[in-house]
């Protein structure tokens, strides 16, 4: 019976660590991301601009059809929080097709791309099992929610609502 219970507490200790992250390590925010003007930089530059501002992560990829089907919910999330930043990451393979996706889509909002896509180093570094995936980041830098999806707007905007 012990080993029982020490088995789920050791489990539930792992699965609540993963998902409550409240800042990113240091292999993510080391990790380079490609900007739109065709520069490399660095995460941790990339969040230095944030600070002092709530901040929506998008994780994203043009060819993703839940990420599409989601747009006018986040869309609908920055009319209703206009004081709030949004930085999109884009898991696209190719250059072109994630700036078509910019265009196509019209994201306001900073943008970047990972250079690995989903199965690369920034990606495992932020968890990224599942796009969109949603981050929020509050006004001090914490992450306040880690893992959010497409169905969890709801959620998000109750976040959102909390930080104001």
């Amino acid at each position: 019976m012990k080993k029982i219970i020490v088995a789920l507490f050791a489990f539930a200790a792992f699965s609540c660590s993963k998902s409550e992250k409240t800042e990113f390590s240091q292999e993510a925010l080391s990790e380079t991301l490609l900007a739109t003007d065709g520069s490399q930089v660095a995460f941790r530059d990339i969040l230095q601009k944030y600070k002092g501002k709530t901040l929506v992560i998008e994780v994203w990829a043009s060819w993703c059809g839940d990420c599409v089907k989601a747009m006018p919910k986040i869309k609908e999330l920055q009319a209703q929080n206009p004081d709030v930043a949004y930085l999109f990451i884009s898991m696209d393979r190719k250059v072109e097709a994630w700036k078509d996706g910019l265009v196509k889509h019209e994201l306001q909002g900073d943008h970047f791309m990972a250079n690995d896509q989903m199965k690369g180093v920034f990606a495992k570094a932020v968890d990224v099992d599942w796009i969109p995936r949603y981050i929020i980041v509050d006004k001090d830098g914490k992450i306040v929610l880690y893992r959010a999806i497409e169905t969890d707007f709801e959620k998000i905007n109750e976040t959102l609502k909390e930080l104001k």
